[in-house]
């Protein structure tokens, strides 16, 4: 894996040991299919803090969270993050191997980050509110 140059301040993240598990594998698994995604969610599971499932908090962006966001152009959105085989944006399920899908991931209320889009343009969102799946 090449190293990600980060050219911007990232917040902390929290993710919970079986999502690391996982997004790492999946990440892994997508590098030769979508390298600049699976980089940069390869790099976030490097930098988060893993803790114990029980103890991730309610207000931090999970695997099957309901989140909403309010992004640099005024915009607010509220999706829920799935794995690749769950998205649908029709039905509001944002996949974590997406830009903002691996931005959102570990984000707690009120953290903002910037991300890259596929178009190379810089985005920056401020995660507002988290509903912890279930």
């Amino acid at each position: 894996m090449r190293d990600v140059v980060r050219t911007r301040s990232v917040p902390s993240i929290i993710v919970s040991d079986a999502d690391h598990g996982r997004l790492t594998d999946l990440a892994t698994a997508a590098l030769e299919r979508l390298p600049e995604v699976a980089e940069e969610l390869l790099s976030e599971m490097e930098r988060a803090e893993i803790v114990a499932d029980d103890r991730l908090p309610a207000t931090v962006v999970r695997m099957g969270s309901t989140v909403t966001f309010r992004s640099d152009d005024g915009n607010e959105r509220t999706l829920t993050l799935v794995y690749p085989a769950d998205e649908s944006l029709d039905a509001h399920r944002l996949s974590v191997m997406t830009p903002v899908g691996a931005a959102l991931i570990g984000l707690s209320e009120g953290q903002s980050i910037s991300w890259t889009a596929r178009d190379g343009r810089e985005h920056r969102l401020t995660v507002t509110t988290v509903v912890a799946p279930g």
